[in-house]
């Protein structure tokens, strides 16, 4: 890998990817994604696997090292087919369905975002324990309160993975620090959906840092407030 912009300018003598990484000392929400030069946000398989690549997946390990608890919406919890993980895993979902591959986990271990509505609110709370469903709201999850909430936790450093939806929604409701995004060397076509989908949003940016690994370009943004 070679730093072709870090926040000072180029670099000479590039620092070791987690000091590249390194999370501020206060409360802190960043968001992976990965796409494709031309947008794609998935490959043939629905799936951003089959995008990524060995650049993608080192910095997306480091991510996870680095944080506190992966925050991810449930669909891409299932679609991803994520298993029960070392790090707090906090789904959001507006049904409070519990993911299959989530059930064996062990209580504290996966903890529900949700709304007072949800149809599977009981369920979850059975599933989960009450203590680990967190109800943010009527009809949609108050987001900024989610963050709050992991930070009184002790959950000071947030990774959120996506899906494209959940990021559009971080992103609206102002909760985004950071995003770091990944462009694979690949050109797949198709209708695939962006890290984004949803209604619009307009969010300035700052990059912060720029790696490359043959032909792969691994970017921090900070968010403008």
């Amino acid at each position: 890998m070679r730093v072709l912009l870090g926040e000072t300018g180029a670099l000479s003598e590039p620092p070791e990817l987690p000091d590249l990484y390194a999370v501020p000392d206060h409360p802190w929400l960043r968001v992976t994604m990965v796409s494709t030069v031309d947008g794609a946000a998935t490959g043939d398989d629905g799936t951003s696997r089959s995008i990524n690549n060995g650049a993608d997946k080192r910095v997306f390990d480091l991510l996870r090292d680095l944080a506190d608890a992966i925050v991810v919406g449930a669909g891409t919890v299932r679609v991803e087919g994520y298993a029960v993980g070392r790090k707090p895993l906090v789904v959001v979902s507006r049904t409070a369905s519990v993911p299959v591959t989530q059930r064996p986990a062990e209580r504290g271990q996966v903890l529900m975002a949700t709304v007072s509505t949800a149809p599977y609110l009981r369920e979850a709370r059975a599933l989960l324990g009450e203590e680990n469903v967190l109800v943010l709201g009527s009809h949609r999850v108050d987001l900024a309160r989610l963050k709050d909430e992991l930070v009184l936790r002790g959950y000071r450093h947030l990774l959120s993975e996506g899906g494209p939806h959940l990021l559009r929604d971080l992103l609206d409701q102002g909760v985004v620090d950071e995003l770091d995004a990944t462009i694979v060397p690949r050109l797949v076509g198709g209708a695939h959906r962006r890290i984004t989908d949803g209604p619009p949003v307009d969010v300035p940016l700052r990059l912060h840092t720029l790696v490359e690994e043959e032909g792969t370009l691994l970017a921090r943004w900070l968010v403008e407030r």
